[in-house]
């Protein structure tokens, strides 16, 4: 099983929506992950405990972790594109 950190500024309302549109497009390529929020500025902390970083906001730390810019999924403006990034980092 993957694990997604999902980070926006509170780590609430915006990694919440992100979260479930990840976790939605996951299960429909077979890929099994759990995703978890935090906020932004907790990421140097956390991130590379997981197979993958996605954030609403600008992550400019350094981590081990691959990071994906998830602005997309708020907006739907390139979506698919972002989604089908998030697979790949997972697959």
């Amino acid at each position: 099983m993957k694990r997604v950190l999902v980070a926006c500024g509170n780590g609430i309302a915006t990694s919440t929506v992100v979260a479930s549109k990840i976790r939605t497009y996951a299960q429909k390529e077979g890929v099994n992950i759990t995703t978890e929020q935090c906020k932004l500025m907790e990421v140097p902390g956390k991130g590379d405990n997981y197979d993958l970083v996605v954030t609403t906001g600008q992550f400019g730390g350094q981590i081990n972790t691959p990071v994906v810019g998830g602005m997309s999924l708020l907006t739907g403006i390139g979506q698919q594109d972002t989604l089908k990034e998030i697979i790949d980092h997972l697959k």
